[in-house]
């Protein structure tokens, strides 16, 4: 690895010291941000310009359209990653969606764009952005050292928030002033130029980085558990997941209801849009940041936060106005951020080693299961509900799931994880003290939030 140094000993950041590393990293970047950008200026287009009546299922079709591949394909991308140099499969992602996105430019600029493009095309980007993104996770040990692996991946999952932040803020302002059509070739081109960024890299080989001997043994380990095997031996963790699944039957909803209030109670443009999409990402950028800073357990500090987040997405139901909801959102998507940081640094240390690959896996697919089911939900809704009441639906759902949070009880971890790390590694060293440790941990990097994971 090509690596920098500073006159005064003080080492750079890893993307600048890695070269390697850093050029993936902007690969990523724009593939995220690409992906989020055509999300949102494809979801205002359809409000706004391309459907007159029946705003809201139009709108909430296409939501579910762009998460359902991450949830579908998620055997299929774990054995993908598995099989496949990981370098060809995050090249063969980007080229792919670049391909696609390239053609729906095409079309727009032809004239008589059909929504089924529209649609289609969702559904192609959101195919490859769900191979590109555990792929890139799970080839950190190819890129950097072993001392650099935290640090790694601390970086790559922090910047998932501030891609997703640049690609919302673009995607309704270039609707407004390009259409579909800019919006595509803006697209394409980040995907292309993501393609050819990494088949400049040399990547090591699975085996250079972890060892033939670590890889071998892996590679068994998982071969013999399910992915619902390791869901299974994880009492615990599964019910965290099912009540943050529950949860995001209502926090997804959100991408629903920003445009359908900005053109119905707001009466404005993609501007606004463009600003209320901002307002979530940085306060989920923040949590990001700060979340390793909040102080409780993370069960009962996660119960709290969706209390906040409820009440936070309930306002904007009783009090009009932007920066209303522009200050409401910052406050959830903060929210949404230190959840992500303290319960992924939870299952870090929960999960044994030798399941990490399929737990996260088949994590995002348990959480993405509702994304789908949340968007036609309120796209259906918002066409005979006014945008106010689905705030207020919103907030009421998320307080079960913040109760059943904080009826967990924290000693529950502990008989089951012990077992299954002892099952999976046996002559590796203990990463963590007891469940109780574990559970008042916290994140030593930052993450992608775990209740609205998924874009994207």
């Amino acid at each position: 690895m090509t690596a920098v140094t500073t006159d005064e000993g003080r080492r750079p950041p890893l993307v600048l010291r890695n070269r390697a590393f850093g050029t993936v990293w902007l690969a990523q970047v724009l593939t995220q941000a690409a992906v989020r950008m055509f999300q949102v200026g494809v979801s205002w287009w359809l409000v706004a310009y391309a459907v007159a009546g029946g705003r809201g299922l139009a709108s909430g079709l296409f939501m579910a359209v762009s998460t359902l591949p991450a949830v579908a394909l998620a055997p299929v991308v774990a054995r993908s990653v598995a099989r496949f140099a990981h370098r060809s499969v995050l090249r063969a992602a980007a080229g792919a969606a670049g391909t696609a996105a390239a053609a729906l430019a095409v079309w727009a600029y032809a004239g008589g764009l059909p929504l089924a493009a529209a649609y289609a095309a969702t559904l192609a980007l959101a195919a490859c952005q769900a191979f590109f993104d555990p792929c890139l996770t799970t080839s950190v040990p190819e890129l950097v050292d072993d001392e650099d692996i935290e640090a790694a991946t601390g970086f790559e999952l922090s910047t998932q928030s501030l891609a997703s932040l640049g690609g919302a803020l673009l995607g309704a302002l270039i609707v407004d002033a390009a259409g579909v059509a800019g919006l595509a070739v803006g697209c394409a081109s980040a995907y292309l130029v993501a393609a050819a960024l990494i088949t400049t890299v040399r990547f090591r080989t699975q085996a250079a980085a972890l060892g033939a001997e670590d890889a071998a043994g892996e590679g068994e380990a998982e071969g013999q558990r399910s992915l619902r095997g390791i869901l299974a031996g994880l009492p615990f963790v599964r019910r965290i997941l099912l009540c943050f699944t529950a949860a995001n039957l209502f926090t997804t909803a959100v991408f629903v209801v920003i445009p359908l209030y900005t053109k119905s109670v707001l009466a404005d443009g993609g501007s606004t849009v463009a600003l209320l999409e901002a307002s979530l990402g940085v306060g989920t950028l923040i949590g990001s940041f700060t979340g390793a800073r909040v102080p409780g357990r993370p069960t009962t500090l996660g119960a709290w936060l969706l209390t906040l987040m409820g009440l936070a997405l309930a306002a904007p139901g009783l009090f009009t106005g932007r920066f209303v909801f522009a200050g409401c959102l910052v406050v959830a998507g903060w929210c949404v951020g230190v959840i992500g940081v303290r319960f992924v640094a939870l299952f870090q240390r929960l999960v044994p080693t030798a399941d990490k690959p399929g737990f996260f896996a088949v994590m995002q697919a348990v959480l993405g299961a509702t994304f789908p089911l949340a968007s036609l939900l309120f796209g259906l809704l918002g066409d005979r509900l006014s945008p106010q009441t689905l705030c207020l639906i919103q907030a009421a759902g998320l307080l079960p799931a913040a109760c059943a949070l904080a009826l967990l009880r924290d000693d529950d971890a502990e008989p089951d994880t012990g077992r299954q790390d002892d099952a999976a590694a046996p002559d590796a060293p203990a990463r963590t003290g007891s469940a109780d440790e574990a559970t008042r941990g916290v994140a030593s990097h930052p993450s992608e939030p775990v209740v609205t994971g998924g874009e994207r």
